[in-house]
């Protein structure tokens, strides 16, 4: 049977980092844990109609910082401050530490995505509609386009429960777009809520694709890779004009190789061999451009 797995917990460490940013020793790990559930429940359930996207925690001795993003920061920052103020408060209370809270506006340009394709927004948003008695296809089908206009490469909204007051619980979902969630790179953005209605609690998830992530690791490998085949072509009769030995093919091979087994110090070794000869660096730049080119020719995908 199939296992249901969170979408950011399945690329953690591959192209998403970690809520929670900080080290603890094996007796102080489940307080800190614990504390952090609490301050992610208090704020939400302190601010559920402030449209708070994440809460990110980090901690570094006694002090915490709590990073809260949110679509309406003047809900979360109230008259004066009064509001954060009274959250940062409560958290040391709680904690017995310094607390410091920095909020974020998700409507600025600078930031990483947008309200309208927020998934645990989106998914706010539908519970809202359900709760206020409207129709739930109408209320998925607003959300699915309105984060397609936004920009997003896929969507799917899903609920679940006594839809529309039926006598039996049920599941219904909308997608538009491609939403791949088995591949790790693809930048796949997961949220939840809870509808709760006069006949009980509806359920909605939301997964929103916004397209692939290349990790950063993989890249240093092509990069080295890259630069070390541009070096072997320097050694070739192509490029200068001249037969190459054997001892100069048999180097740019074995350097070829070891950026495969280690792209570590390749990258290093490139670096270096740039800053001695530019014509490394720049040999390799033509490589990668002319190396992800496309011909023009050739039926698209999925055409007749």
């Amino acid at each position: 049977m199939g296992h249901k797995v969170n979408p950011y917990g399945f690329r953690l460490g591959v192209i998403y980092p970690w809520k929670s940013n900080w080290y603890a020793g094996r007796r102080e790990y489940a307080g800190q844990l614990h504390e952090d559930i609490w301050i992610r429940k208090h704020i939400r359930s302190r601010l559920s109609r402030a449209g708070i996207s994440s809460i990110d925690i980090e901690r570094k001795g006694d002090q915490i910082w709590v990073f809260i993003r949110t679509a309406r920061p003047g809900i979360v920052i109230g008259r004066k401050g009064a509001e954060v103020d009274r959250l940062r408060k409560d958290v040391e209370r709680y904690t017995k530490k310094r607390v410091d809270v920095k909020v974020e506006d998700m409507n600025q340009a600078a930031s990483e995505s947008r309200p309208e394709t927020d998934a645990t927004l989106l998914a706010q948003g539908v519970a809202e509609q359900l709760a206020g008695r409207v129709a739930f296809r109408r209320a998925m089908r607003r959300a699915v386009q309105t984060a397609m206009r936004s920009g997003a490469l896929g969507v799917r909204v899903a609920t679940g429960g006594r839809l529309g007051g039926s006598e039996m619980g049920r599941r219904e979902w909308y997608r538009e777009g491609r939403v791949p969630l088995h591949t790790l790179r693809a930048k796949v953005d997961f949220g939840t809520a809870e509808a709760k209605t006069t006949f009980g609690i509806i359920g909605v998830k939301v997964w929103v694709y916004h397209g692939d992530e290349v990790p950063h690791r993989e890249q240093q490998t092509e990069r080295a890779l890259a630069r070390a085949h541009a070096s072997a072509q320097q050694v070739d009769p192509g490029h200068r004009g001249g037969a190459a030995t054997g001892e100069e093919i048999a180097g740019a091979e074995a350097a070829e190789a070891e950026a495969t087994a280690n792209p570590e110090a390749a990258v290093e070794a490139a670096v270096e061999a740039a800053v001695v000869d530019p014509s490394v660096e720049a040999a390799a730049i033509e490589e990668q451009s002319g190396g992800t080119e496309e011909p023009s020719g050739g039926t698209e995908e999925g055409g007749a």
